[in-house]
């Protein structure tokens, strides 16, 4: 049986910032079709590792190889064509309608003008039928909630039709029926279509049901696996402290302690 190839590996890759080691000894390959979440507590680097792996911010050491390269050799056109970024940083501008921002997921393949052809705009389409954004698509960002725009990002994400996607908290500001809708969302690009999807997430419960692979980032062993490889090593008992959560491994949920 031929071994597939992964779509990005990382090895020994250390985190920061400049001299300010945040997150070491982080170590994990991922290939097409498979959704993988990054969990930890609030500080230990979650943000920060998805930066350095959209090669938005420089690795303290260590290699990020995508498709087999070191990321730091593609060209910003090139890398923009094998992955897209969706981070929680605001826009630089709100002026622009939802539909011209999903649009801009095109650019790595229109022309200089940015042209978009009838291919692009049939993509475009499908993409805000796929977020249930149809009657928000003329609306200005800045008349869009939070989470609306948060769909909306993840939907120029999804136009932009790379092998890997990197989401940092994609279910932030959203109800439980939409951050469920995200979930089932990320799971079916890695099924329909074999993108290989990694997102920063504290809905630790739906990734565990929903995950092929969890990074829970704690700053020692920074363990990676499958749920219930993970749950069967113990990994997430002491993910928090434990004189207020402890973790069931049953149901594979936390629990608030009386």
């Amino acid at each position: 049986m031929e071994e597939t190839q992964a779509t990005i590996t990382v090895h020994e890759l250390a985190i920061g910032y400049k001299s300010m080691k945040i997150a070491g000894d982080i170590n994990f390959s991922l290939q097409k079709g498979e959704l993988c979440a990054i969990v930890g507590i609030n500080g230990i680097g979650k943000s920060t590792l998805l930066r350095t792996l959209g090669n938005v911010q420089p690795k303290l050491s260590g290699n990020i190889l995508i498709d087999s390269s070191n990321v730091e050799k593609y060209t910003s056109l090139q890398l923009a064509a094998q992955l897209s970024v969706v981070l929680t940083e605001p826009l630089a501008s709100k002026n622009l309608t939802a539909l011209e921002l999903i649009s801009l997921g095109r650019l790595p393949y229109t022309n200089w003008l940015g042209t978009l052809e009838h291919k692009d705009k049939v993509h475009i389409q499908n993409c805000v039928q796929q977020l249930d954004l149809q009657d928000l698509q003329h609306k200005h960002c800045f008349e869009l909630s939070d989470g609306q725009l948060q769909r909306v990002l993840i939907a120029r994400a999804v136009a932009q039709d790379t092998p890997i996607i990197l989401l940092d908290e994609p279910t932030t500001h959203l109800d439980l029926y939409h951050k469920v809708q995200i979930f089932k969302l990320l799971k079916g690009l890695t099924r329909k279509h074999q993108k290989t999807v990694l997102f920063t997430t504290h809905e630790i419960d739906l990734a565990i049901q929903l995950c092929d692979k969890i990074l829970i980032l704690d700053g020692t062993e920074n363990p990676v696996g499958q749920p219930c490889e993970l749950i069967e090593k113990g990994a997430f008992d002491q993910l928090f402290p434990s004189d207020m959560i402890a973790f069931d491994a049953i149901t594979g949920t936390f629990k608030v302690k009386n």
